[in-house]
């Protein structure tokens, strides 16, 4: 009995079904008559954006403007990053286009390789001030997207192997570049003159040096590094009326240097003048009573003779003969007594 039950209920079960089946082809069998009449497509429609399907998550149906962003995301959230965690993060990789810093990207295959030679090259006994093979990792982890998880998944030991890797590649990188830039110091004139005598092709990094030549050569590019096209025209003004007014500065400060350079010559010429016509003048002065003093000595010398003369002509006339006389025998007698006493001594 519960057989027939069964089948009775199961056989309802499918009219069911096919009656819904034919219902639905029925629909369709209309819309799509519907669109042929209109000339329209159900892929056509021009409001419906183009989905895709996350790589990460079969589940997720994504715009195609928006599949970057949301695999980057979706990434993160697989790895076990929060939202807050992702809010946090930001992507510096534009803060270092056209600049001299460098940047390094690393996989999960290539931090692992890193970290497995870094262990293999490691002590296997435990030594002082070295890392030997049990400091790092043996199981593969993930690339941290930031500080506290490179902490926690990543030993010290790992860290320094990671950091020494990433900087050797970048020393090697930039041996490579110096190496490559070698070539910009040859002497390209003597190469383009032996090319020019041998009519040979010129190659690439000649053609380059020509092309750079010529571009420098342009008016645009010796502009560039004016430092007046950097100013506007109100501070270019300014600069103009600043360079005439130090100018006529210097200008008025030299003629009123001159001006009082010969004014302090005439100056001194005027005073060497007064001095030499006082030092004349004293000189003058000098001599003139010199010969004062000379002549006023000469003439009382010759009036004082004078005197002398006309009292002994005087005395002479004022004696008589008798005392003459008396005087000429007082004389004789006088060198007598000398005499006498010279002969006694």
């Amino acid at each position: 009995m519960s057989d027939v039950l069964k089948t009775t209920t199961l056989q309802e079960r499918m009219e069911h079904l096919q009656e819904l089946l034919e219902f639905t082809e029925h629909c369709q069998k209309q819309i799509q008559d519907l669109y042929d009449a209109l000339g329209w497509s159900p892929d056509n429609d021009p409001d419906k954006e183009p989905m895709e399907l996350c790589p990460y998550d079969p589940g997720h149906r994504v715009p195609v403007r928006s599949m970057e962003r949301h695999k980057a995301s979706c990434y993160l959230r697989k790895m076990g990053y929060s939202s807050d965690e992702q809010a946090e993060m930001c992507d510096t990789s534009s803060s270092y286009v056209n600049t001299s810093v460098r940047s390094y990207s690393m996989d999960k295959v290539l931090q692992n390789q890193v970290i497995l030679q870094a262990r293999a090259a490691a002590p296997l006994m435990k030594m002082e001030g070295v890392f030997w093979q049990g400091h790092y990792s043996y199981q593969p982890v993930d690339v941290p997207q930031n500080h506290k998880r490179a902490v926690c998944d990543l030993t010290v030991a790992d860290r320094r192997a990671l950091y020494d890797h990433v900087i050797g590649v970048l020393n090697q990188e930039k041996t490579v570049a110096a190496s490559g830039n070698e070539e910009l110091y040859v002497d390209l004139v003597s190469k383009l003159k032996k090319a020019e005598e041998q009519n040979e092709p010129k190659t690439h990094l000649e053609l380059m040096a020509e092309m750079r030549d010529y571009k420098r050569r342009r008016q645009s590019y010796r502009a560039k590094n004016v430092h007046i096209t950097k100013k506007s025209y109100t501070e270019v003004i300014r600069e103009v009326i600043q360079v005439h007014s130090d100018e006529l500065a210097r200008q008025w400060k030299e003629e009123h240097e001159e001006e009082d350079k010969g004014k302090k010559q005439e100056a001194d010429e005027a005073r060497e003048g007064k001095s030499q016509r006082r030092r004349t003048d004293e000189r003058r002065s000098l001599s003139s009573e010199s010969r004062r003093s000379r002549s006023r000595r000469h003439r009382s010398h010759e009036r004082s003779r004078e005197r002398e003369s006309k009292k002994k002509k005087r005395k002479r006339d004022s004696r008589s003969p008798e005392d003459r006389h008396h005087h000429c025998s007082k004389k004789k007698k006088k060198k007598r007594n000398e005499r006498g006493r010279s002969d006694s001594s």
